[in-house]
């Protein structure tokens, strides 16, 4: 009868986070539509976004529960072979004024070493785990050598989360300092644009992050000052920001999801884009499989909404496609007895 229970309320927990996610992001499709229509805008690029993390959530909940170990340890290799395959990807001289390129280097590097550590701790033997986790710091070297700095710091503090994961007892609270973590930097990055930082840390920033971001970081936010409630319509950003018009090779975007999203969908839309993060964190936590599992791929996502946050990464689909699947892998329940599935 005990069993019989447990896997009732198992059961009800997986209801209760798949119904969350359809009306979340049911409700980013529906909006980017009804601002599109407003503004004159194209809602194709978010509506891609939010069809790729949905695919991906999918194939993550299937593979992951056929193949827990598997699934991870080929994710892992694959956003690695991505990365040092897709030369587009690696930043170069003719890409230093935007970096998206390099955005997204970091973003599937970061992705690949939370999938590597997930297949770690579902694996019950010391040997494989230790292997894995060796393909984890690879995967951090080769961010480095591809000339990620910013790659190189999120998979090593990925990979140290993982490992610190082990010692939990409770997720609850590692759930909530991701959660916190995400807000603080999205903040800080609301108060660069703003202007509302100390002159000496404004200067530090403006060094690291360049000017150029900076000034499309200010677009964004006076955009969103013109239209608090439906923004300026997606896909028009480009058109309305002087800095993006004046670049010599212009992208049209703010290099900053949070940005991105005031700017085009106001502040219902980056209200939206926080339930998003939201509800993957809901469903980490309510995730059948084991403590270290849940709190390695949460600390992958957290990083990469750091690297959104400051950064065009989830312009690029297959990104999307990897958050999706790594949540998935990291909410499966394994159809296996196993480490993976206690």
């Amino acid at each position: 009868m005990t069993s019989v229970a447990g896997a009732d309320e198992d059961g009800d927990r997986r209801n209760v986070s798949d119904v969350v996610g359809v009306l979340v992001l049911g409700a980013c499709a529906a909006w980017s539509l009804i601002t599109a229509a407003a503004h004159d805008g194209r809602p194709e690029g978010v509506l891609l976004a939010l069809l790729a993390v949905a695919a991906g959530y999918a194939a993550g909940r299937i593979s992951g529960a056929l193949l827990p170990v598997a699934a991870p340890c080929a994710a892992a290799l694959t956003g690695l072979g991505l990365t040092v395959g897709l030369p587009r990807l690696v930043p170069g001289p003719e890409i230093v004024g935007p970096l998206g390129h390099a955005g997204a280097t970091a973003a599937l590097t970061t992705l690949a070493t939370g999938a590597a550590c997930c297949a770690a701790w579902s694996t019950g033997s010391p040997g494989l785990r230790a292997l894995l986790r060796l393909l984890a710091a690879g995967i951090a070297v080769a961010s480095a050598a591809l000339g990620s700095v910013s790659g190189l710091i999120t998979c090593t503090a990925v990979l140290l989360c993982s490992l610190a994961a082990g010692r939990m007892r409770h997720r609850g609270a590692g759930i909530a300092g991701l959660a916190l973590a995400a807000t603080a930097v999205t903040g800080l990055t609301w108060a660069v644009a703003a202007n509302a930082v100390p002159e000496g840390l404004a200067g530090t920033l403006r060094g690291r992050l360049t000017p150029h971001r900076i000034d499309l970081w200010h677009d964004a936010l006076r955009l969103a000052r013109e239209d608090t409630a439906l923004g300026v319509g997606p896909g028009r950003f480009g058109e309305l920001s002087t800095t993006a018009a004046q670049s010599l090779q212009p992208d049209g975007k703010p290099h900053s999801a949070p940005l991105q999203m005031a700017a085009e969908q106001g502040v219902t839309g980056v209200l939206l884009l926080a339930a998003a993060f939201c509800w993957l964190l809901y469903a980490l936590w309510r995730s059948p499989r084991a403590t270290p599992v849940v709190l390695t791929a949460g600390a992958a996502l957290t990083a990469l909404a750091a690297i959104a946050a400051v950064g065009n990464a989830l312009s690029f689909t297959m990104v999307s496609v990897g958050v999706g699947f790594l949540a998935g892998l990291a909410t499966a329940h394994p159809l296996t007895d196993g480490p993976a599935g206690r």
